[in-house]
């Protein structure tokens, strides 16, 4: 596998055009749908050694034919599998066609398949390109071997998964691995679909790399090997200024921990200052707490507009615990006029509810804003854009990114981070304990700390993310958001 392709994803429409691009320059298709089935074949006797019986379930397209690969490789290892149809063979076209006339065996329909205790599922039934709900002797089937609790091999996607979105079409088999090839679709990776596909083996049928990078867009895995050397490391001159300034605002006296959280995790992931600014009366609730994070009264847009005189303060983190949605709005302009960069969280980004707009002419230009919804934030600032039930979460984030001339990290398990230029990555490696409360008020502050280190927003974002996961890898299970800062781990340098 070619390196370039191993955090690339590619969805199903666009995976057609490489597909065929591949014929257009001289690449034999049946070539290359005997490689992917082969691979299909390989993979379940070298997982399911023990079958009492494999069944392939082929369906009416390419996937299909995959299948009818697969079971002539079985059947050709020893382990002669049962084959089942959608629809009728003899109705098969072009490749398909051909490798279920290459099987040669008993092709049985559908609805003759009686699923029992030792059997082992290949689905080859419809792969990454189904965008319609699977009919009803399919749900019917996928119901009786869910029962049955019996493995399935999927090949390509799990039948029932929207290979672009992710999403369910009635009904989805859950695969206990999924072999597919040339790239990840957005389907493997976004959820439902991710819990759906299992282990994801990717296999390289033999498409050239240069191939596939001609046709694809800047949607990838987020990864290390994408933003590493974003990244300048600390020299013998180094200080703390050249480090970066990040400033946290606090929030009332009674919400003063979000802000503590952000502000102890931007120093962790490399800041070399970090400043709490404060309210009168939040003053002494974080004195009491903080020690090499510095502090600093800011009671209002005349005591900020002082402070942003000093050139060496460069990040702000506006949302975590804040409350005060008319000063947050005032804050965000004052920091926008300044031409600082501004990371905004929480109550910074609910603040804009009523005037999304007026948000993002704050930030025309450079990019200098990043936000960090969650779902919920994500539809109070682009309603339209979250009822939409034809767009994946990547279409979503993507839109709003564009609209609103930020980068936006869309938080949640399957995590997108988009830039106004098209640019989007996936992020895969946060544990489901991460969802605790102020885990998110703890990546605004890596955010934080990355920008101040002099990194553009989207490497900054995305850097921020995967860190932000690996520190919940490390808290481990039952992890609380005051675990996190402390689990940040050093930036990746091999």
């Amino acid at each position: 596998m070619h390196k370039e392709l191993e955090t690339l994803i590619i969805p199903p429409d666009v995976m057609n055009d490489i597909d065929r691009a591949a014929a257009g320059e001289g690449l034999d298709s049946l070539g290359l749908m005997e490689r992917a089935g082969r691979a299909v074949g390989a993979a379940a006797l070298r997982r399911y050694p023990g079958a009492l019986r494999f069944v392939v379930l082929c369906g009416p397209g390419n996937n299909g034919g995959d299948g009818y690969v697969a079971a002539r490789h079985l059947r050709e290892a020893g382990a002669p599998p049962a084959v089942h149809a959608l629809g009728d063979p003899a109705m098969l076209t072009g490749d398909a066609a051909a490798m279920a006339t290459a099987f040669g065996g008993p092709i049985l329909p559908l609805s003759d398949f009686a699923p029992r205790p030792g059997d082992v599922v290949i689905d080859a039934l419809f792969g990454a390109g189904l965008s319609r709900d699977v009919p009803a002797d399919v749900i019917a089937i996928i119901g009786r071997v869910r029962d049955l609790a019996l493995p399935v091999l999927a090949v390509d996607l799990p039948s029932g998964v929207d290979g672009r979105t992710g999403g369910i079409c009635g009904a989805a088999f859950q695969a206990e691995a999924t072999v597919t090839f040339v790239c990840r679709k957005p389907g493997h990776l976004l959820l439902p679909g991710r819990m759906l596909s299992g282990t994801v083996e990717l296999f390289d049928i033999g498409i050239p790399a240069r191939t596939v990078l001609r046709h694809s867009s800047h949607l990838r895995v987020n990864s290390p090997s994408i933003w590493r050397s974003a990244l300048t490391p600390a020299g013998a001159g180094s200080h703390k200024y050249t480090r970066g300034h990040l400033a946290v605002f606090s929030g009332p006296f009674t919400a003063t921990g979000a802000a503590r959280l952000a502000a102890a995790a931007g120093l962790r992931a490399g800041a070399g200052l970090v400043t709490v600014l404060a309210a009168g009366p939040a003053l002494a609730a974080n004195a009491a707490h903080l020690t090499a994070v510095m502090l600093r009264r800011i009671d209002d847009g005349e005591g900020l507009s002082a402070l942003l005189e000093d050139r060496r303060v460069t990040i702000f983190v506006l949302g975590p615990g804040f409350g005060d949605g008319e000063r947050a709005r005032d804050y965000a302009a004052r920091i926008a006029a300044a031409g600082r960069r501004l990371v905004l969280d929480a109550d910074g980004i609910s603040a804009f509810r009523d005037a999304p707009d007026r948000l993002f002419s704050l930030f025309s230009g450079q990019v200098r804003l990043v936000l960090t919804p969650h779902d919920g934030e994500f539809e109070r600032l682009f309603p339209d854009l979250a009822a939409n039930r034809t767009f994946s979460r990547i279409d979503r984030a993507l839109q709003a990114a564009a609209r609103s001339n930020a980068v936006v990290i869309l938080k949640g398990a399957d995590t997108v981070i988009a830039v106004p230029d098209g640019r989007a990555l996936v992020n895969v490696n946060a544990p489901p304990f991460l969802a605790t409360a102020g885990s998110g008020d703890v990546l605004s502050g890596i955010v934080g700390a990355h920008l101040a280190q002099g990194l553009a927003p989207f490497e900054a974002a995305a850097s921020a993310v995967w860190r932000h996961g690996e520190a919940g890898r490390i808290a481990g299970d039952g992890l609380t958001a005051e675990d996190l800062p402390d689990a940040v781990p050093p930036w990746p340098r091999d």
